[in-house]
């Protein structure tokens, strides 16, 4: 939907939450209380939870939560349509994170639909297209092993703290022009943000992030640099200077995506590894097929869902959707879907290439998706070099956090 992000106001899409909530327009047989994002058989094992989805519930059905009640979609197809048509399944109001509504802002472009949501983009497309980001492959390299450097002869690491952490989120740091001995205090406000289930915390912690950022954002205005929050700052599309609600709305929302989810993905990717040296050691007896390795590895280990809200009331699968209705796309659900990934939980480094829901698709597809996929493939390819065996160390019970980016809370290996 067409919405005035300089002036923006709160959206009136009801959120719902428990079964005292559920609108009459749900049929009863569809309703569900799955505990996705924070049960413990969820928690237990969060990928092979979402596989069995596909064996243990409809393809779209309605989950109640007290964090909110939503229709789920699992099917590849559908999440494909969703995700491609904004017209119908909009961005508006679709971000959980909560806001002070005397203060509100929208999150660019993720809450910004079609057509206003490009302009955004073009404004830091330079950066994170395939061509910007292959500028950073030799700085990457570099970070990757300094890491290594500092944990290589002590045969044993914690691979969260000491590389699946630092090597994304410092790359980050220094696209976004902040500063990096402030890393360990971003990430456990992205950590509350994401993983606190709970509302009040959430809203505490969006209070620290919106003083550090106005306060970032005003010296960027003053003193500005190569960085993107200082290019946000100064961007004027079509000659006109973004508002300061666009530029904190607009900075706010790449500082919170960036600081989690590469991480979660990379913890997923070499715990799997550790634990199944054979596809170590294909990977590293077929180094050209790098890429290939990359998508299999991020189709099997997603980590994030994808919401909206319908516009528009909506028939799909044969069931009826209604206006003002949220939906969410498992897509780590949606990659086990055994009609486009037969065989869907074995790695296959040589699967025929269908498109992959690790960053979403369509006009709200991820801005760092390029640059994630370049941080993962290099992270692999410089580990695999120097630490071409390793495992998870003895009598570690692997856990993880609720919230909607999955991935474990630790990986100590050895080798």
């Amino acid at each position: 939907m067409a919405v005035d992000a300089a002036n923006p106001v709160p959206p009136t899409y009801p959120r719902r939450a428990g079964m005292d909530q559920v609108p009459p327009h749900i049929p009863q047989e569809l309703i569900r209380s799955v505990g996705i994002t924070f049960s413990p058989e969820f928690l237990e094992a969060p990928h092979a939870f979402m596989a069995d989805l596909h064996d243990k519930q409809p393809p779209l059905f309605y989950d109640v939560s007290m964090m909110g009640n939503s229709w789920q979609a699992l099917k590849h197809a559908d999440a494909l349509f969703i995700l491609r048509h904004p017209d119908i399944f909009t961005n508006e109001g679709a971000t959980p994170f909560p806001r002070d509504p005397d203060d509100y802002y929208y999150f660019i472009p993720q809450e910004i639909d079609p057509p206003h949501h490009r302009k955004y983009r073009n404004i830091v497309d330079p950066v994170f297209s395939p061509q910007g980001v292959l500028k950073l492959e030799a700085k990457i390299r570099k970070l990757a092993n300094d890491l290594i450097d500092s944990f290589i002869d002590n045969g044993e690491c914690e691979f969260a703290e000491e590389y699946g952490r630092p090597l994304p989120v410092m790359v980050f740091l220094d696209i976004m022009g902040l500063p990096q001995d402030m890393r360990d205090t971003f990430v456990s406000w992205a950590m509350d943000l994401l993983h606190s289930n709970s509302r009040e915390i959430m809203g505490e912690t969006m209070v620290k992030i919106t003083a550090y950022l106005k306060s970032a954002i005003a010296d960027k205005k003053a003193h500005p640099d190569d960085g993107v929050v200082s290019l946000i700052a100064h961007a004027a599309p079509g000659g006109v200077p973004l508002s300061d609600k666009e530029v904190f709305g607009f900075v706010a929302f790449l500082f919170i995506a960036g600081l989690d989810t590469v991480f979660a993905t990379m913890n997923n990717m070499w715990l799997y590894l550790a634990e199944n040296p054979d596809k170590v050691a294909e990977m590293i007896a077929d180094p050209d097929n790098i890429n290939a390795q990359v998508e299999e590895l991020l189709r099997v280990w997603s980590v994030t869902f994808s919401g909206r809200v319908l516009t528009q009331d909506f028939e799909l699968r044969g069931v009826q959707l209604k206006k003002d209705d949220r939906i969410t796309c498992i897509l780590p659900a949606c990659n086990f879907d055994p009609e486009v990934f037969p065989n869907p939980r074995e790695v296959d480094f040589h699967r025929p290439r269908q498109t992959v829901l690790a960053f979403t698709v369509g006009p709200h597809s991820c801005m760092g998706a390029h640059l994630a996929r370049l941080e993962i493939k290099i992270g692999l390819q410089e580990w695999l070099k120097r630490i071409p065996k390793f495992a998870v160390k003895p009598g570690t019970h692997t856990e993880y956090r609720p919230g909607g980016v999955v991935g474990p809370e630790a990986v100590p290996l050895v080798w």
